[in-house]
């Protein structure tokens, strides 16, 4: 499990992403860079990191359900992901 700071430090980044999404994008389109380089570093989006919902983890990372391969695998055996089924061949 990551560090309870880690994970805090990445939702305030999300928020602050969110939040100036609109003016960046403003900015962005008027080709205003001046402003841009005013706005706070970590309202860019390339700045965060995906991260496991359950475990903070951040490699191993799968975008399709948002969890990391560990997690993925443990709750695939247990059953708990629907439609997920082990390979035989």
């Amino acid at each position: 499990m990551a560090k309870k700071s880690v994970i805090a430090r990445e939702e305030k980044r999300q928020k602050l992403v969110d939040k100036y999404a609109e003016v960046r994008a403003k900015y962005k389109a008027e080709g205003n860079w001046d402003a841009l380089d005013a706005l706070p570093r970590n309202s860019a989006k390339i700045r965060l990191h995906n991260r496991c919902l359950l475990t903070g983890r951040p490699k191993g990372y799968m975008r399709t359900f948002g969890i990391n391969r560990v997690t993925f695998r443990l709750m695939a055996n247990a059953g708990k992901i629907a439609g997920v089924t082990k390979a035989s061949w």
